[in-house]
């Protein structure tokens, strides 16, 4: 199989169409414009304020300026023999699995942020199966990625693991400033809300991080432990004083952010932990994975991964190996390791 890696040495442009435009759409499309061997063809989103658009009035660059934002993946038309659609629309496969079949349908590999797609076979089996299914249809690879889940909590913990002769425990840990990330972040950790709404926006479902349980399914059937049981708890994070960020204030006694943890058991004991806790005003960020065997691993990331850089990266670095794959859908666990091949970036520094 030829590779389409080489540098300079890409046979063709891989086209790339953007399916979904919000703050990691955008960064997405931004970060493919410095990539070499790869061209953005297209853009979707069902937004009225952006669908009709200029994909470069959308993002803000002018390059893109022939290129107009649809609606529907259909009204696409690329002349690349190999395409791929960037996937950045939601979070759970129940909202994703009719775009991603859409997609499927007219010929395109599929890179999804959904973070229930990262490892769906054991939460999700029959949406996970209709997947499956149509990209073998089709003849297309699909794969869920992103920094956590995608990496940091799962990938790069196993990847960690090959070096130890036993494991007897993993605990993955990422401490974040949510200051630096972007809106619809900040609103998910429920900055900003008063104890009664972030508990009942905890209670409904909304007020959560996505994807610890896939994490922790990936690391286990990685590892080959069947475990019996994955516990959650949610908390907050109050501010003892104002915080802001570029977008909201958080005043002393409101909801800063999210402490949340979820524990993965086998017989009994604890085999997996993951912990995130990102807030307005965090002082030390830093993402940490410990693991227990033979050796003992401890590794600290100082000042943290932002998590809106890293999803982009991922996205995009993630091309060549999920379009040199088998039809079928995939994990991270399935692929190469991802690498930053794509091209120089030195122009963004």
């Amino acid at each position: 199989m030829r590779t389409l890696e080489d540098g300079e040495g890409f046979l063709e442009k891989i086209g790339v169409v953007q399916y979904g435009l919000g703050p990691i759409g955008v960064s997405t499309v931004k970060l493919l414009l410095h990539k070499r061997g790869v061209a953005v063809v297209g853009a979707v989103d069902i937004d009225p304020a952006k669908a009709g658009k200029s994909l470069a009035d959308v993002v803000g660059d002018g390059r893109l300026s022939g290129i107009e934002v649809v609606d529907r993946i259909e009204k696409v038309h690329v002349d690349s023999r190999v395409k791929v659609a960037i996937h950045a629309t939601g979070s759970y496969l129940k909202d994703v699995l009719p775009q991603l079949r859409e997609i499927a349908s007219h010929g395109f590999h599929i890179i999804s942020s959904c973070e229930e797609l990262a490892y769906p076979w054991r939460e999700h089996l029959e949406i996970t199966r209709q997947i499956d299914r149509a990209a073998r249809d089709y003849g297309v690879s699909i794969l869920g990625t992103g920094v956590n889940p995608g990496f940091l909590m799962d990938t790069l913990a196993i990847t960690l693991t090959g070096v130890c002769q036993r494991i007897s425990k993993i605990e993955c840990r990422r401490i974040q400033d949510a200051a630096l990330r972007r809106l619809p972040f900040q609103r998910k950790i429920g900055a900003g809300l008063t104890l009664g709404e972030f508990q009942d926006k905890v209670n409904a479902g909304v007020v959560r991080h996505v994807g610890f349980r896939e994490s922790i399914w990936m690391i286990a059937d990685s590892l080959g432990w069947n475990l019996d049981k994955i516990d959650e708890r949610t908390e907050p994070i109050i501010a003892d004083r104002t915080l802001r960020s570029r977008f909201i204030t958080v005043e002393k006694g409101q909801v800063a952010g999210i402490d949340q943890t979820a524990v993965g058991e086998q017989e009994g004991n604890e085999k997996i932990r993951l912990n995130l806790q990102a807030y307005l005003g965090c002082e030390t960020p830093r993402d940490e994975v410990y693991i227990e065997g033979t050796p003992n691993l401890e590794m600290q990331i100082k000042g943290g991964v932002n998590g809106d850089i890293a999803t982009a990266a991922m996205l995009v670095n993630t091309i060549t190996k999920v379009v040199g794959a088998e039809p079928g859908l995939h994990t991270m666990r399935d692929l190469p390791i991802p690498s930053a091949l794509l091209g120089d970036v030195r122009e963004l520094l």
